[in-house]
């Protein structure tokens, strides 16, 4: 029994121990504070709910934080520096306007180090923030005002789509109030994929407008997009009234005379595959064929180039004309005009 009972006390010291080396390691880790300074962190606008304004950093939509020095238990500082390493923790920081209340229109002053040390990210990580560079970023609200926006069609690489129809052919939407009357467009993108379903099919789609910083505002209402069904299949042209033009880089304009030993097999004769109306396009063009002069040219005895087909950008754009011949390259040589002496 006596012995029973002293097993029963020896347990407890040994559990008491254990309980008080524990603390004491916490205790330990939590008394030695460690520093980290971190570099290129980010402060990123976040989406706001009033449509009616803009907010940014002198126009741009994210803004760098040259460094963050963080103090905190070493192991927190551990922690945050692996997070670093292998990617788990980015520094990027959201700011929002309204949760600020810095969402009326005007300039406003942010201070930094309490942004910083009120973000969600800090006391996530259980650090604070001893200084930053810099201290204060400015914050610009725009007052939008709504205007009606003519919708425009757009492939994926920005050149403009003449559709069938669009319904509405407008749409209400905020936009900033120096915005020029060229500059009030809605732009809807579509695929190549939609391009080619909306020839048989209307598609649905939402207009949208992108902001001085690179943001988009969507439009709250969809439009409906037919396009024209298919064009004509390309067809075989020989352009026999082409004209060659010249592009001369600044050192050389006006300074020297172009002589090309095979002309005639530039622009003699240009095969194309094209459709008609781009075929005719193509021979109102000022220029059928560019050569580029570079300023090496006058330095060699016989330069040689591929020239350039001119082709109108809005019918390459959708694959209504193409060459159908190897591009010829241009046998030429320079010679200094007697003006370009002071003769």
């Amino acid at each position: 029994m006596i012995i029973s009972t002293l097993k029963k006390i020896k347990y407890s010291k040994l559990i008491v121990v254990i309980f008080l080396t524990i603390l004491i390691w916490v205790w330990a880790d939590l008394a030695q504070d460690d520093r980290h300074i971190v570099y290129n962190a980010s402060v990123n606008i976040s989406r706001t709910t009033n449509p009616a304004i803009w907010v940014s950093f002198d126009e741009k939509r994210s803004v760098s934080i040259n460094t963050i020095e963080l103090k905190g238990p070493a192991s927190k500082i551990d922690e945050a520096k692996r997070g670093l390493d292998d990617g788990s923790f980015v520094f990027a920081f959201t700011f929002d306007a309204e949760q600020m209340g810095m969402d009326t229109p005007g300039t406003h002053s942010l201070p930094v180090l309490t942004f910083l040390r009120e973000s969600h990210l800090i006391k996530k990580l259980g650090l604070t923030v001893e200084s930053c560079e810099p201290g204060t970023l400015t914050v610009d609200v725009v007052e939008l005002s709504k205007k009606s926006l003519t919708v425009q069609c757009i492939d994926e690489s920005g050149i403009s789509l003449t559709p069938e129809s669009i319904e509405p052919s407008r749409v209400e939407m905020f936009v900033p109030v120096n915005w020029t009357r060229d500059r009030l467009t809605a732009q809807v993108k579509l695929t190549e994929a939609e391009v080619v379903r909306a020839r048989t099919a209307v598609i649905v789609k939402t207009p949208y407008i992108e902001l001085p910083d690179g943001r988009i505002r969507e439009a709250k209402v969809t439009v409906s997009i037919k396009m024209p069904s298919e064009k004509d299949p390309l067809s075989p042209f020989t352009i026999t009234t082409g004209k060659l033009g010249y592009c001369f880089s600044p050192n050389l304009q006006g300074k020297y005379k172009v002589d090309v030993d095979n002309l005639i097999e530039i622009i003699g004769s240009i095969a194309i595959s094209a459709t008609f109306e781009a075929k005719q396009a193509y021979e109102n063009q000022r220029y059928q064929v560019i050569l580029e002069i570079d300023d090496k040219d006058k330095d060699s005895e016989a330069p040689r180039r591929t020239v350039i087909y001119n082709f109108p950008e809005r019918y390459v754009g959708t694959n209504e004309i193409e060459l159908n011949q190897p591009p010829v390259t241009a046998q030429f040589r320079l010679t200094r005009l007697p003006s370009a002496d002071g003769s």
